[in-house]
């Protein structure tokens, strides 16, 4: 019997889950070169359909009722999943125009590749190892066939660092001597795209990934740049690309540790500042996700949300993270630790924001969660946790009685 196809979303899903076998294999970063823009023929590339078994769809540990896994086995495989997620490539309009690519191995990277998704590059978000396309990337690039955009002057491909180098397609790269140097030529070659630079600007310190994994997500989402600081001095490539603001409003993600007070007090000569963060990067990625201030921040104090889960210690991550925040849910980027069980940190968060509903549920609110890896990242018993905190639930409408029962 012929197999049941399954709707388009499935696909995605499952192809996800076809992608996690492929291996990590890191490598040692190369030496940056300049920047520049090479051109060179696209070849015919096709759309590829996973057909499942119909008998095995992989639940629940694909979907429950509340969240859906993209289960990748590292962070090359979940990008390539959450990328035809997002861009599903079944029909016309629905291919990336461009793909930024990142090596998975270089963290600061991977968050400075988020920028590229946000308007009006929107770009897929990919992942190298080092030099080498893996399968996974390869096998959703080919799904994707990018078809150039005139935003970035009909680039398909958008290198950020010393990512791979794509055969035949054209190819925009964006290379520096090192992080600092990076974020500025990202935060540039955006603002040509854009016509104008942002009136916001989040700075990270690029010494510890965990505290800075979360700004990935908000950067796609909002087009808000990330610019690096050690964690005692503001390096003279971040105060170039400041000054290219001309006085933004600055929001500091991460505590002291990460971003000393000392470099709060630099970045006042550029613009106002703001501090968002906590003192472990779990607390950290939740108060980002609680911050607003006239605009900026999810603001995400109340149910209504979608929500990332991924590890702390898997920065790659976030790259599949800053898809996931553009399209669909627009979810901000919480961290768990081990994978194992769900922190209490996050549990009581979700507890603060769960939906829920007097009369009727149908006329409710809802959260929804994307949980980023495998079963060996994130347990099926942290998922089912996640998924029981994020369901709705029924709440009395009465207001308390005054009055002694009778």
């Amino acid at each position: 019997m012929t197999p049941l196809r399954p709707t388009a979303l499935l696909a995605a899903l499952l192809l996800a889950l076809a992608l996690a076998a492929c291996q990590r294999n890191p490598r040692a970063t190369n030496e940056p070169r300049a920047a520049e823009v090479t051109t060179t023929s696209a070849p015919s590339v096709g759309v590829k359909e996973v057909v499942p078994p119909a008998a095995d769809v992989g639940f629940p540990i694909t979907a429950t009722k509340n969240t859906t896994r993209v289960a990748g086995a590292d962070p090359i495989a979940d990008a390539a999943g959450a990328a035809v997620v997002t861009f599903p490539s079944e029909s016309p309009g629905s291919h990336p125009a461009v793909v930024a690519l990142a090596d998975a191995n270089d963290w600061q990277a991977v968050v400075l590749a988020g920028l590229l998704a946000a308007p009006p590059i929107n770009a897929a978000v990919l992942l190298s190892d080092g030099d080498r396309l893996p399968a996974a990337t390869q096998q959703a690039l080919d799904r994707l066939a990018p078809t150039g955009s005139p935003a970035v002057g009909g680039a398909q491909i958008i290198r950020v660092g010393d990512a791979a180098r794509p055969a035949g397609l054209r190819t925009a790269d964006l290379t520096a001597s090192d992080g600092f140097a990076l974020a500025r030529a990202v935060d540039a070659f955006q603002a040509a795209a854009t016509g104008h630079t942002s009136d916001r600007v989040v700075i990270a310190g690029a010494d510890d990934p965990a505290f800075a994994m979360p700004a990935t997500a908000w950067s796609a989402k909002a087009g808000d740049p990330v610019l690096f600081t050690a964690a005692d001095r503001l390096p003279a490539q971040t105060r170039r690309a400041l000054q290219a603001h001309q006085q933004p409003r600055i929001y500091v993600l991460g505590p002291p540790a990460a971003v000393s007070d000392r470099v709060l007090g630099e970045l006042r000569r550029f613009g106002s500042v703001r501090r968002v963060g906590a003192a472990d990067p779990l607390r950290n990625a939740i108060a980002f996700a609680r911050y607003s201030d006239a605009g900026f921040g999810w603001g995400a104090v109340d149910p209504g949300h979608g929500l990332t889960f991924a590890r702390a210690d898997r920065p790659a991550d976030a790259a599949a993270a800053a898809l996931l925040a553009t399209h669909g849910t627009y979810a901000p980027l919480l961290l768990l630790s081990d994978g194992r069980r769900l922190d209490p940190v996050v549990e009581s968060y979700l507890l603060d924001i769960q939906p829920g509903y007097t009369r009727d549920p149908v006329r409710g609110v809802y959260n929804r969660g994307w949980i980023l890896g495998d079963e060996a990242t994130v347990s099926p018993a942290a998922q089912a946790r996640i998924d029981g905190l994020l369901e709705i639930q029924p709440v009395s409408d009465a207001p308390p009685s005054s009055q002694p029962s009778q």
